[in-house]
């Protein structure tokens, strides 16, 4: 029998199950009076051992580092969140630069999915750019639960040895994705906005806003594998699938935890707006002055049909909800059209949207940040420049 990673000491063990209720891999049942671990369906979690109020667990692992031989470890995955079948953008947007990556490292391509009831996805994957799909199919899947995802994924790295596996920062990425990687023992950098192989070194270059977005910081993984990152939706650009493209798929049967929570009912908020999936954006900062003025910002990108966005101080102001946040602590975007007015530009702001097709900013600054990436640039007046806008639209639908 295998040595399990915990022990429960007989003298201490007063038979309360507590362990048993907090263990999430099912690894724990009685015997008699006692509480004993099966060595093969125990991941070493430690649940146990902080749930034990008698101290009778302890970990048997070895604290000290055990070399990785990094050669077993090949190919770039990209985890393809879904929901309900349906592919979520992000994946093919990280398809396209896996796929970049891929061809500089010189290896495999592939996606990773998982849930019910999955269709045509994997072929959909194949034409965004995967080589292979590696598909887990089963019902326990078929609703987002962190401990049954963490564990597939875990199982799959177990078995495949990627070297490196992307992830979008949505959250369900961010709810399980940092799990995955303290499983698996290796580092996670979060919200990384460029992704490179080092040509020498060949490892994963990692850059992400780092000290309150006022650095950028160039992050990498040389000691452990597979190096993980996760990357916001709408930083990098969805390529064109192709539908002639050819790939493998592998289908996965797994042995899965059972899930610890269950979803009820899910209902969308609707007084929230998905200013991510928008093509032209109007938004506004601080220059507004006051929350009555961004009713100037909606009449204009009604009339231009989009939305509002917003940096953070207005949403700190109270003004408006986080919903309409644009930036590192909000949501990235990346529309046709992106609409400034009275953004200065802080590196937090400018790295939620600096991949917009068109840049128009207004600010009375000639030296504000955000003309150093405007497409156009206004050094004006706001509150004239709005009024005109809203009133030669208003004018040309009026057909005068």
């Amino acid at each position: 029998m295998a040595e399990a990673p915990i022990y429960i000491d007989p003298e201490k063990c007063r038979g309360c199950k507590k362990c048993i209720t907090a263990c999430p891999f099912d690894a724990l049942f009685m015997e008699g009076k006692l509480a004993v671990v099966k060595p093969e369906e125990c991941r070493a979690c430690n649940a146990c051992i902080k749930a034990c109020p008698f101290k009778a667990i302890t970990s048997t692992a070895e604290e000290k580092a055990v070399k990785t031989d990094l050669s077993t470890f090949k190919g770039i995955w990209v985890f393809a969140e879904q929901h309900h079948g349906k592919v979520q953008e992000v994946a093919y947007e990280l398809l396209s630069t896996g796929r970049r990556l891929a061809n500089d490292r010189g290896c495999e391509l592939a996606a990773v999915i998982m849930g019910h009831n999955l269709g045509d996805a994997p072929n959909y994957l194949i034409a965004a750019g995967a080589d292979k799909v590696y598909v887990v199919d089963q019902p326990s899947l078929s609703e987002y639960e962190a401990d049954v995802y963490t564990d597939a994924l875990n199982q799959l790295i177990a078995k495949y040895k990627p070297e490196v596996i992307l992830a979008g920062a949505t959250s369900v990425g961010r709810a399980f994705f940092a799990k995955v990687a303290v499983r698996a023992r290796t580092g996670l950098t979060a919200d990384c906005t460029a992704l490179s192989i080092d040509k020498e070194s060949h490892l994963l270059h990692q850059t992400r806003p780092a000290f309150g977005g006022n650095i950028m910081a160039t992050i990498m993984t040389p000691h452990h594998r597979p190096q993980m990152a996760t990357v916001r939706p709408k930083v990098f650009k969805m390529n064109t699938p192709d539908p002639r493209r050819k790939g493998e798929t592998l289908h996965e049967a797994l042995k899965l935890v059972a899930a610890r929570t269950k979803i009820v009912k899910a209902e969308r908020n609707a007084g929230s707006v998905n200013i991510a999936e928008a093509e032209i954006i109007v938004a506004g900062g601080r220059g507004l002055k006051k929350a009555e003025n961004l009713a100037q910002l909606q009449k204009l990108a009604d009339l231009l049909g989009g939305v509002v966005g917003v940096s953070r101080a207005c949403v700190d102001a109270g003004w408006i909800s986080a919903s309409h946040q644009v930036g590192q602590t909000g949501k990235t975007v990346s529309p046709k059209i992106y609409l400034a007015f009275g953004i200065s530009g802080a590196i937090q702001h400018l790295e939620g949207m600096r991949s917009s097709d068109t840049i128009i900013a207004v600010n009375t600054d000639p030296h504000a940040p955000i003309f150093n990436i405007a497409d156009l640039g206004i050094v004006g007046d706001l509150f004239e420049i709005l009024p005109m806008l809203i009133e030669a639209l208003e004018s040309k639908g009026n057909g005068r």
